[in-house]
């Protein structure tokens, strides 16, 4: 009689897991070294340039030569070590925002916090560079997120170990200024990463059940007769069932991640970016419901087929862009709230 026969748990795949991590550990043992000799590769520059020369205008320039043929060398090999040690995460992320429509945005997200990095460069190359050892512990701490993740099956906790690795890597070159500069890029790289399925189905029954009693208390203020059964709307010729892609869990993400960004790019105070992003929520929940409405009047008026197909996608696109034009809308409203204290205090 075999093992599983016997209901004893077999552990085929224990060896291949093991083997993982221990090349995930070698790993960053090389990138550890790595970075360790850039950053005395950095404190050694640093030294040479504090240092006063005994001809004036010599050592300066050849040692701000030096650094400007081999200043991105060190970063470049850095970053090729770091995606060789989650070579298989990132492969697996990038195959999730490919097949997962509810994530197909993450492909935008890591050239955002780029193009954000490039356009505040001036300002991030401007903070002085003190190295703090902290982050070696945040490396060493990111790196056992990334072992426990790998041995629980949990891509969360292995996708979220990377943006812990690459903020204790910041912190250890850099320091702490240097890693406030580039806090919000860094953290931005968030929104790339899909939520635990456990948080992601504690969040979309819920919406999938206020957007049914949305639906129905406005289907019966226009007279279309229909009966509620937890999450599906029975009508006279039609069931219409509000599945997890029909939650609104995917324009919610999509639109809060475009109001960080619309926030972050044209509005300078923090309160409005964080009511603008607040009030995405319910923007996101109620359009959704109003969707759903109309797929339930369409299928009530002219038939099932109505509700499916194209008219169906084509409804969220529309719905989508009514919800950006209520965030303009919103971004407008707060702008002008404002400006009258302001002026009403100038005069």
């Amino acid at each position: 009689m075999s093992d599983q026969t016997r209901g004893i748990p077999s552990f085929v795949e224990q060896p291949d897991s093991v083997g993982r991590n221990g090349q995930a550990i070698a790993g960053f043992q090389v990138l550890l070294r790595g970075i360790v000799l850039f950053r005395l590769q950095v404190e050694e520059r640093s030294c040479r340039l504090i240092s006063k020369p005994l001809i004036v205008g010599t050592d300066p320039i050849i040692g701000s030569s030096w650094a400007g043929r081999r200043q991105f060398v060190w970063p470049t090999i850095l970053s090729g070590l770091v995606f060789l040690l989650y070579a298989p995460v990132l492969k697996s992320l990038v195959l999730q925002w490919w097949s997962d429509p509810d994530y197909s945005h993450g492909f935008f997200v890591p050239l955002f916090s780029g193009y954000i990095l490039w356009r505040q460069r001036e300002r991030w190359m401007k903070v002085e560079i003190t190295p703090s050892n902290f982050g070696l512990l945040v490396m060493l701490g990111a790196v056992g997120l990334l072992l426990i993740g790998s041995l629980g099956a949990e891509l969360f906790t292995s996708r979220f170990s990377l943006l812990v690795l690459l903020a204790g890597m910041i912190l250890f070159l850099g320091g702490w200024a240097f890693l406030r500069a580039v806090s919000f890029p860094l953290c931005f790289l968030i929104f790339m990463i899909p939520l635990p399925q456990i948080v992601y189905n504690q969040i979309t029954f819920p919406l999938q059940l206020i957007a049914s009693r949305f639906a129905t208390f406005w289907l019966e203020l226009v007279h279309v007769p229909v009966l509620r059964d937890g999450n599906i709307l029975v009508l006279s010729n039609y069931s219409l069932e509000v599945v997890e892609a029909c939650s609104g869990i995917r324009s919610l993400v999509t639109l809060i991640s475009l109001a960080v960004i619309y926030g972050y790019l044209l509005e300078p105070r923090l309160w409005v970016r964080i009511l603008l992003v607040v009030l995405m929520v319910p923007i996101a929940i109620v359009s959704n419901a109003i969707r759903i409405m109309g797929a339930g009047m369409m299928a009530h008026r002219f038939g099932p087929a109505a509700a499916e197909g194209f008219l169906h996608e084509f409804s969220g696109w529309v719905i989508f862009l009514i919800s950006l034009l209520l965030l303009f809308a919103f971004h407008w409203i707060l702008r002008h709230f404002g400006k009258a204290p302001r002026e009403a205090a100038h005069a």
